[in-house]
């Protein structure tokens, strides 16, 4: 491919080509050098998985609380998991659980799209619960990590965002890189933002000219006031993302041998009860590509496993397709993290907005609950096979040890050496802290 030169790569912005990635990276030219050798995977269960019956289940409670489900042994003793994840029970020594997950009252009721804004920014939503109002902890992590690797984007969503993940007042360039299309798919994988930059050349730019011809008299005034070296700068670094031999290797699943992605599994998609129209897809091979992302130098990166919102046959959905599934990959994902030396360096958070209603409703179904929920923790130097706060006899309040979700969010900032105190100023000009309340949990190391 021939050389391209400042004036291309100019054009390459002009064109819509890189625009987003030069913003983020002037924007971040400012953030803080945080762990450069640490990475997180956030495994999102949306949708609010049960906690009873998942890794808190309540064997002695009446029938119409501790449901269908037995409890199993795991390989430290004393803690127990539902009988549908013997995978994630065989290798429990290398990660933990916190039971005394809740929300706090000043926070709102749970459902999904507020739950989705406290989990990811630790700040309540605005009217609009859909709209980020406050950066989510990805977008911080970009803007402070992403100047650490020129050559990968810091915050990846697989596939693309849910509530609560946007950048909010820290703007577009803190955006997560979305690979748009899903690895859960049959066949080759292929993601947009990168596929088209391969065929892309100096000539097939110049055959645009007639375009550019006001780019090119807005550019001769940068020239003169003495900006364009700052904005060629950044444009490089964006050419450099999209085309770079590391993010194209990083994020090419088919280059995965085939007992790998044998072992994370391909669950196909299942038409669940659990919500009108709705379904659960073969999120096996999602959860792979999060673990290529962080090998190859991605500071954090989000997992979409929707959508454990059981409100109908809570029982059934479980059983032929959620845990089923997340076993495998969890399982799959704790090992071989372990077994490539780079679980010691990744966090590993998998949870939900919520948990659900200690009651079993008369669809079989669970509903939206709040007031306690668990988180499944492994890696970033977290001592496995270990239980923080105990809930009340019927899962449904912490008994001991209570645990917000600010908590986590305070573990995560933390492992990646980032200040939680750090403030942005906001739209309006007020300093805001990326974190209104939480301590990291010492508890699980």
């Amino acid at each position: 491919m021939p050389r391209l030169d400042r004036r291309d790569l100019l054009k390459v912005g002009a064109l819509g080509m890189g625009i987003g990635l030069a913003d983020l990276l002037r924007l971040q030219a400012r953030g803080e050098a945080g762990s450069s050798n640490r990475s997180v995977i956030i495994l999102y269960m949306r949708g609010g998985p049960s906690q009873l019956d998942t890794w808190d289940m309540k064997p002695d409670a009446p029938s119409e609380i501790r449901g269908e489900f037995r409890p199993i042994a795991t390989t430290v003793p004393g803690i127990q998991l539902c009988e549908l994840l013997p995978l994630s029970a065989r290798v429990m020594q290398h990660w933990s659980i916190v039971r005394s997950l809740h929300h706090r009252p000043e926070d709102g009721a749970a459902d999904h799209s507020r739950g989705d804004q406290i989990v990811f920014t630790g700040y309540a939503p605005g009217p609009n619960e859909n709209e980020n109002i406050h950066p989510s902890v990805g977008s911080v992590v970009s803007r402070q990590l992403q100047s650490q690797n020129l050559r990968l984007p810091a915050y990846v969503m697989i596939p693309r965002m849910i509530p609560g993940t946007d950048a909010a007042y820290l703007g577009q360039a803190c955006r997560p890189f979305e690979t748009q299309v899903d690895p859960a798919n049959v066949g080759p994988f292929q993601v947009p933002n990168l596929e088209p930059l391969r065929g892309l050349t100096a000539q097939t730019i110049a055959d645009r000219r007639g375009m550019l011809s006001r780019f090119d008299a807005l550019r001769g005034e940068a020239d003169r006031t003495g900006m364009m070296e700052t904005m060629d700068r950044h444009q490089r670094q964006a050419w450099d993302i999209l085309t770079s031999h590391q993010a194209r290797r990083a994020f090419d699943l088919d280059a995965e041998p085939q007992h790998i992605r044998d072992r994370y599994g391909y669950s196909k998609p299942f038409m669940s009860r659990v919500r009108a129209g709705g379904d659960a897809p073969g999120w096996n091979q999602r959860v792979l590509l999060a673990r290529r992302l962080v090998e190859a130098g991605v500071r954090l990166v989000t997992v979409d496993l929707r959508w454990w919102d059981t409100h109908e046959d809570n029982f059934w959905s479980l059983e032929n397709g959620f845990l089923p599934r997340f076993d495998q990959c969890y399982s799959a994902l704790i090992e071989d993290l372990r077994q490539r030396g780079l679980l010691e360096s990744t966090l590993v958070v998998a949870w939900g907005e919520h948990g659900r209603t200690p009651r079993i409703n008369s669809a079989a179904g669970r509903d939206h609950w709040g007031n306690c929920f668990s988180a499944a923790i492994a890696g970033g130097g977290v001592q496995g096979g270990r239980i923080v706060g105990e809930s009340d006899q019927h899962a449904s309040q912490p008994k001991t040890n209570g645990k917000i979700p600010h908590d986590v969010l305070a573990t995560i900032y933390r492992h990646l050496g980032i200040d939680p105190n750090l403030q942005y100023l906001d739209h309006s000009g007020r300093p805001l802290s990326i974190l209104p309340a939480g301590r990291a949990i010492d508890d699980l190391y």
